[in-house]
This record gives C-alpha cells, structure tokens and sequence, in this order.
C-alpha cells in the first residue's frame, strides 16, 4: 500500500465550461468576477470525488495579465476571492488541502515568453505573501522552460510553505520541455531550490510516462496531471489567446485516463490528479481505482 495524494482535476476550464459564458483572455478569472459560486462548487464537487487538495483559482491572476484591460488594482480582491472559495468548500468538506496555483507570466505554453528574473522573482513574490497565510502549499504550475521554472522558484524563496514544482513537456517527447530543454536541466534548480515535489502537469497524458523516468532520479515526490486537450494549437499561442482556441479529446474518457495515471503510480508516482478537461467523473474514477489497487489516498 502506498500513500498517493489524489489531487483535483481541471479548475480554469471546467468553472469557464459551468459558466456558459463566451471565453475572454482572463479565462477563468472573467467568470469569478461575476460568478463566484461557480469556483466553490467546482472546488466541492472535487473534493466530493476524492481529491484531497483545492488548488486555488489563481493560475492566471498576474498583473501582467490584469494591467492590459485596466483591472491591475483587483488583484488582491481576487485573490482573497479565489482563496475564500477553496476555503469554505473545504470546511464544508471537512478536510483537505489548499494549494495556491501560481501560473506563467504571460501566457501557457510560451517558452518563448522569459520574463527578466529582476521582473519575474518580485512578480511571483508578490502573489505568495497574499496568498501564504491562507494556503497549505503552492504549485508552480505549467513551467515550460527552464528559465519559467527558476524564476517562479524564486519568487518562492521566501514562501514558508512547501513548493511544489509543475512542468508541461513537449507534446511528442516527454523527456523535454516545451522549450525543448531535457529535463534532466532541472536538476540544479531542484537541488538549489529544494521543492518538495516535481510534477509534469497540462500535458499529453501518453507523453507523461517518459518525463516520469526522468524525474523519478532526482530523489524527491514526484507525479503528474495531464491535460484532455487534442493539442495546442497554434491560435493558443498567439498573444492574449482565448481557450476556445483548445478543442477537448473525445477518446479520454474516466477510465482511459485513470488507465494512464495508474501507469504513473506504478512507476513511483505519489502525487496524481489532472489538469484541462479531466473533470470530477475522472478523479471519482481514479479514487477508486486507488483505493482498489490498496493506495490509501491522503
């Protein structure tokens, strides 16, 4: 028996799907703006499912994303109102635990996008002293370079909470970044920076396996949450995209990606859940596949 934590599935997607409203660059900070609720059922109905952290609504809460269309003075509101849903769907749950998202500047799935460390590292810390008082812990999420990777780790010197640390690898290769560095490149920053956990998140889930052999030597918690997209396309990488550029897979249903993710456990995996379009039907199914197999899911 192994203690797997079981983590949520698609925050940003599924509070934009629930809406029903037209996609706009803000994802979905746009829809929390005006529908609260939504980002707090979603956060219940995962935990209802199995899943034993919340990861807040916060991925693409950045200045940089708010000062285009003139919002830069919400942030703090919004991330006060991201953390007071996840955490009262976790009272209501009665347990569990809040990581605070800390998404790329700019834009998903931009290696290209390398923000000076002088801009990035004060960017990150600003979010983590807000958000540090009310969290568990803090993902990294979608680094697709190794520069993204660093920059947010050290925005997260200071966090005095655990880190862990997320990275989408290459559609076709997942031993590499997007920005087609190996990962095995993230080893000196694993070692400087000691994050609790390394993970490959918002990826094709048939390229998850490959990037886990080459985590799996670093030494620490290691695990993934792959993305249901058929691609990212190339109107997604465009400036400000919007995501009804990304177009769902029809042939990953709950049992086909609990196949995978019960892969990743097989090979040492600790940490599993999924990321854009893995809804709460998927994590019900892989909670039970756990608990089947004899994982206790903390």
């Amino acid at each position: 028996m192994t203690d797997i934590t079981l983590l949520d599935g698609s925050i940003g997607q599924e509070i934009v799907k629930r809406s029903g409203v037209a996609a706009t660059p803000l994802w979905s900070t746009s829809v929390m703006m005006e529908m609260p609720g939504i980002v707090g059922e979603v956060h219940k109905d995962y935990f209802n499912a199995g899943a034993t952290i919340a990861t807040t609504n916060t991925y693409a809460i950045h200045r940089d994303r708010l000062e285009p269309v003139g919002m830069a003075d919400k942030l703090t509101g919004l991330i006060d109102c991201a953390l007071h849903e996840a955490t009262d769907a976790r009272a209501a749950h009665g347990s569990g635990r809040i990581a605070g998202s800390l998404g790329p500047l700019g834009a998903s799935y931009r290696p290209d996008i390398a923000v000076p460390m002088e801009l990035a590292a004060p960017a990150f810390a600003d979010l983590v002293a807000l958000m540090a008082p009310r969290v568990d812990l803090f993902i990294i999420e979608t680094a697709a370079s190794v520069h993204q990777a660093h920059t947010a780790l050290e925005g997260c010197r200071d966090a005095g909470k655990p880190v862990w640390l997320a990275v989408t690898v290459d559609d076709s290769d997942g031993t590499r970044l997007r920005s087609g560095e190996p990962l095995s490149d993230l080893t000196p920053l694993v070692t400087g920076y000691a994050p609790e956990a390394v993970l490959i998140n918002c990826s094709r889930p048939e390229v998850v396996a490959a990037g886990l052999d080459q985590l799996k030597p670093l030494g620490i918690p290691f695990g993934a949450y792959a993305n249901g997209f058929t691609k990212i396309s190339d109107a997604f990488l465009q400036d400000r995209p919007t995501a009804d550029s990304l177009e769902q897979r029809t042939d990953l249903g709950p049992k086909a990606y609990a196949d995978f993710a019960m892969g990743w456990v097989a090979q040492g995996a600790t940490i599993v859940g999924g990321c854009c379009e893995v809804g709460p039907d998927h994590i019900t199914e892989l909670a039970a596949r756990l608990h089947t197999a004899g994982h206790r899911i903390v």
